[in-house]
């Protein structure tokens, strides 16, 4: 059970945001975003509760989705190829690099996002659970991040691009 200043609650969620920005970012990539009403259950969320999720070419989330699950549902998305885009459902079912590269490109995406930025956005991976091999998403970025680097710097250089991203 959350309560209101758990660390659950203190991330940023996509009413803090706005779903403009993120359609700004996503859409001009081809993916498109599917508002869900609140209190129903979001259409291929892997993790249930308010969590983003993705079919196909579209990703669903709700005004009390939290912004990284949005980001990290993406980069998702923006990382595979195609053909698993077409028979997206649910699972992204990456391996373990692109799940370092997926984290690391939310990070990167974060400076887009009004009112999120880098640094909260490590701040709410934190707070959410996500874990590293070195220990809090800081110290994995700036001093355990090469594999994802070297991943995600291989796929944005082959047909994956999103205009005006710089890598590291």
């Amino acid at each position: 059970m959350t309560t209101p200043d758990s660390p659950e609650q203190l991330v940023l969620r996509v009413r803090d945001t706005g779903w403009a920005c993120l359609a700004d970012l996503l859409m001009p990539a081809g993916l498109t975003i599917e508002t869900v009403e609140a209190d129903v259950k979001i259409p291929g969320s892997h993790w249930g509760d308010e969590e983003a999720g993705l079919i196909a070419y579209t990703l669903y989330a709700r005004l009390d989705t939290p912004v990284h699950s949005v980001l990290h549902e993406s980069c998702h998305w923006l990382l595979m190829s195609e053909q698993r885009r077409k028979t997206l459902h649910t699972d992204a079912k990456g391996s373990a690099v692109e799940e370092m590269a997926v984290c690391y490109l939310q990070i990167l995406l974060s400076d887009r996002v009004p009112g999120m930025g880098r640094a909260r956005m490590m701040l709410d991976m934190d707070r959410w659970g996500y874990s590293f091999r070195v220990g809090n998403t800081r110290d994995w970025f700036e001093k355990d991040a090469g594999d994802a680097l070297a991943y995600l710097t291989d796929k944005l250089s082959h047909a994956h691009s999103i205009p005006g991203l710089q890598i590291a």
